[in-house]
């Protein structure tokens, strides 16, 4: 009887050594996954960051033009201005319109 007792122990331990066996190089190739992954997005990051700096230098550049542009011609940027603010105005006149007549008719 103690003979098989320590069979069984002996077989369970070379389980358990083989689990930790196992486990080790678990543990090792999810760390590479890992750095991978950080290496990965910190790359996806930079560039990110840079196409942001080229668009936001491109936006300054096309504004100070408009202002340029706007600044050399008043009249017809108070036209321009003048002319989008009654659209706009309309446009919400004839939306409100709309929604009141839905509202009413539930």
């Amino acid at each position: 009887m103690a003979n098989v007792a320590d069979d069984v122990r002996a077989n369970l331990e070379k389980q358990i050594t083989d689990l930790k066996k196992e486990m080790s190089k678990i543990s090792k190739s999810l760390a590479s996954y890992a750095s991978d992954a950080a290496e990965d997005a910190e790359d996806i990051y930079e560039q990110g960051r840079g196409r942001a700096r080229q668009v936001v230098h491109q936006m300054r550049d096309q504004a100070h033009v408009a202002a340029d542009v706007a600044r050399d011609n008043p009249g017809t940027t108070a036209t321009v201005l003048s002319t989008v603010g009654l659209l706009g105005f309309a446009v919400g006149l004839v939306v409100g319109g709309m929604l009141a007549s839905g509202g009413s008719r539930r």
